[in-house]
């Protein structure tokens, strides 16, 4: 009888069964000690719920974490090391990154394990592909829901754009893609996986003063991380062959 009440309350408060449970097998020597357990358990149970909605709403295609990544193919500039990459702290400075090398060098692995911390640190990711991207707005701008899209993007801490230039963009996927990141600037940070360096993005946006001014936006606090390995696809390939 007493468990059914404590559930009620718990539904009426909004509050986790979780806590319902909890409040069954929790012991304190005062009263104000067992509520500051109950409650204490009930945060955690809230903060592990959210890094779990975060990782699901972040749109992650694999999940990859740093435990099984390797930094020796990664040139890091001066101040970015592993912890600060791992830490997330670049979020916080409103700094973005840019991943550069060849295809299957560990660009998404990184970008994805980033992210994934990001999501544990309780911060909200949203991870595309640059042509799906490019597609949802596209879709959203001829449905009229263009505007409820862009701020559900808005919302991100961080954004996660992989596989930038790897196909050309129309002039309408150009625009809405500069805004996106015209928004972002000096707001949030993105992570932007590449093959193609700089001097070619405008065959990626097909327009020479809207590509000035997206690098102006993106590289103004901007780490380059170059990743000139070889493709860790090519070599399991090979591996398989041999």
């Amino acid at each position: 009888m007493l468990e059914s009440r404590i559930a009620e309350c718990c539904r009426m408060l909004k509050l986790s069964q979780h806590m319902t449970q909890n409040s069954m097998a929790l012991e304190g020597e005062t009263n104000q000690e067992y509520f500051l357990k109950l409650m204490e358990m009930e945060i955690k149970y809230r903060e592990e719920l959210r890094k779990i909605r975060n990782i699901k709403n972040a749109g992650f295609q694999v999940l990859k974490n740093f435990d099984d990544f390797r930094f020796g193919n990664v040139k890091l500039p001066a101040g970015v090391n592993q912890e600060y990459l791992k830490s997330c702290r670049f979020i916080d400075e409103k700094v973005n990154i840019v991943m550069y090398g060849n295809c299957g060098t560990g660009k998404t692995h990184l970008l994805t394990a980033i992210g994934l911390e990001a999501c544990k640190q309780g911060r909200t990711v949203k991870f595309y592909r640059t042509t799906t991207l490019v597609n949802m707005l596209s879709e959203a701008k001829k449905n009229g829901t263009l505007a409820s899209l862009m701020k559900q993007i808005d919302k991100a801490d961080l954004i996660l754009l992989d596989e930038w230039g790897y196909v050309p963009l129309d002039r309408d996927g150009a625009r809405l893609i500069f805004e996106i990141i015209s928004n972002c600037y000096e707001n949030k940070s993105i992570i932007i996986t590449t093959n193609i360096e700089f001097s070619r993005w405008t065959h990626i946006l097909f327009d020479e003063q809207m590509t000035g001014a997206l690098l102006d936006r993106l590289l103004h606090h901007c780490y380059l991380l170059m990743f000139d390995g070889e493709s860790d696809r090519m070599k399991t390939s090979l591996l398989r062959q041999g």
